[in-house]
């Protein structure tokens, strides 16, 4: 689509509101999906982590117990 002026492109030919508010619709909610995803892997790598410690106090507290 061509148009005259800055203006004229976003006025979208009488469409603006529809275009505009679909562009930012979208914006938005990749905004959110990004901050969501971001949240749930820091607290996935949380979850590993408590996981992988744990597993290394078991395996700590069993060759203490070998040593007895």
């Amino acid at each position: 689509m061509h148009f005259e002026s800055l203006n004229d492109f976003f006025a979208m030919g009488g469409y603006a509101s529809y275009v505009w508010s679909a562009f930012g619709i979208t914006f938005l909610s990749l905004l959110i999906l990004l901050y969501v995803s971001v949240k749930r892997g820091d607290t996935l790598l949380k979850e590993v982590q408590s996981k992988i410690d744990r597993q290394a106090r078991i395996e700590a507290a069993k060759n203490l117990e070998n040593t007895l």
